[in-house]
């Protein structure tokens, strides 16, 4: 009879002899990631007095924005995002591409972000130096006296429970090159991009994916909106390459790679059809058809994307083993199409991989359930809440044709069930699968609903109460 206990080899499970945990460091504030809301959570809490520690995988805050190389910049909507937009500006970050630098580019099918526009049509692309801004991050947060621990993995975390009453978090289990050590706290923020502190400490979550609204023939697997690997490469030669677009009549590169794969230079998958029916998210996303680039950090420079197929329905942000195919893969896609692009596409004749993304960026991780989930139909009926945490915000919908729809969050949204002392924020907020693309990730909401975070557990640190006694009811504006 085999054992229940014994794992996937088939081999019993390694007894360790119990241990103490040492507690080597205590904070008014722990958070956990310094990707966009984590860093501006941490930093608005520090700079209203509380002592915040903050918990970083990787050497740089940021997230997906800088480890990542995403790198994408726009106007700042206020508070600390207007603040960073700046900071980047004032270091020489920001890089500004349109129509006078980038000839051809509006309209080119090859463009992520402007290939619906009409050729020759104006157009702005920011971005920032990745690199550059993960070091004005850092900064910051060394200015506002928040200790930030990098290179630093989440483990665990210790709850406290007694009865139905909501659990405690007292500590997180962390571990880096000193070894294994808790961090004790009284408020803990939510700033993994997917959930795991939330996860760990027993919050229910829905996992990503789910159907596409209004698919008669989904056949009930939960595919996540793909997650990306990022990658640049230097050295590419625009006008080159749409001299050939326009003079081989090839605009999205197909002869070419019709040609290299009758020589076998594309693997299986590389340049994959797009996803077809009603409400895909986007063929940029589900399905890879052509190249897809975005001018980024200086001239003859681009940011190119490899996305993890729809159909394998990889869960990088629960599965180790799911993440590490997804790296494998796109690692492997990165090289072929570098490859591929340099001997058959005039104007990458000299180009360079410069970078790759540290990690697979997750764009549909673990849904937190808190004391209200945001839906679609909040948004479509522009319900209003007593304890909005944010003006009218506008945003357009994938689902409903790009429908814009004004509408309000409220701080519920931030309040996990079964635990206390959590917030929750950025691309963990309680937000429904339907919602979470078109809202809860990018950066300049990140950071904002990071900072309302920090905003709020600050409050409670210095009125020494929990963030579900705190009652919200004003509008969190701009700088707070």
């Amino acid at each position: 009879m085999s054992n229940p206990n014994q794992d996937k080899t088939g081999i019993d499970p390694i007894k360790m002899p119990a241990a103490d945990m040492p507690v080597a460091y205590d904070a008014d504030i722990v958070v956990v990631g310094a990707g966009p809301s984590g860093f501006a959570a941490a930093l608005k809490a520090a700079r209203m007095g509380a002592k915040v520690i903050v918990v970083e995988k990787l050497d740089a805050p940021g997230g997906v924005h800088t480890s990542g190389l995403q790198g994408h910049a726009s106007e700042g909507i206020g508070g600390i995002h207007t603040e960073l937009m700046e900071r980047f500006d004032a270091h020489g970050c920001i890089y500004r591409a349109d129509n006078t630098t980038h000839a051809d580019w509006a309209g080119n099918p090859l463009s992520h972000y402007e290939r619906k526009k009409a050729p020759d049509d104006d157009f702005v692309r920011l971005s920032f130096n990745p690199e550059g801004s993960g070091n004005v991050m850092s900064i910051m947060l060394d200015e506002a006296g928040v200790f930030t621990l990098y290179d630093t993995r989440f483990v665990d975390c210790v709850v406290e429970r007694e009865g139905s009453a909501d659990g405690h978090i007292r500590a997180i289990v962390v571990e880096n090159n000193s070894g294994r050590f808790a961090i004790s706290g009284r408020i803990f923020i939510e700033g993994s991009g997917i959930g795991m502190l939330a996860a760990s400490a027993g919050v229910p979550y829905v996992s990503g994916g789910g159907p596409q609204p209004d698919t008669a023939d989904w056949d009930g697997i939960r595919r996540p909106v793909p997650g990306g690997l990022l990658w640049t490469m230097h050295g590419i030669d625009l006008p080159a390459l749409t001299r050939h677009q326009q003079h081989a009549k090839d605009p999205m590169l197909q002869k070419a790679i019709a040609e290299a794969r009758a020589a076998g230079d594309i693997p299986e998958g590389l340049y994959r059809p797009g996803m077809k029916g009603k409400h895909v998210y986007a063929s940029m996303y589900i399905g890879h058809p052509t190249l897809d680039m975005s001018p980024m950090s200086a001239e003859g420079s681009y940011c190119l994307w490899q996305n993890v197929p729809y159909e394998l329905g990889l869960h990088m942000d629960e599965s180790g083993e799911d993440n590490s195919t997804a790296t494998r893969l796109l690692r492997s896609y990165i090289d072929a199409e570098a490859r591929f692009l340099r001997k058959y596409v005039p104007g990458f004749d000299n180009a360079r991989i410069g970078s790759i993304g540290r990690y697979v960026g997750v764009r549909d991780g673990r849904h937190p359930i808190g004391e209200h989930v945001f839906s679609l139909d909040d948004a479509r009926n522009a319900r209003r809440f007593h304890d909005a945490v944010t003006y009218p915000m506008k945003k357009s919908f994938f689902w409903d044709a790009f429908a814009q729809y004004e509408f309000e969050v409220p701080y519920r949204c931030f309040l996990p069930k079964k635990i206390d002392n959590l917030l929750l924020a950025g691309a963990s907020l309680s937000f429904s699968y339907e919602t979470l693309f078109m809202v809860m990730r990018n950066f300049p909401w990140t950071t904002l609903t990071g900072e309302i975070a920090g905003f709020a557990a600050a409050q409670c640190i210095q009125k020494k109460i929990g963030p579900k006694e705190l009652e919200w009811t004003t509008p969190y504006g701009a700088g707070g």
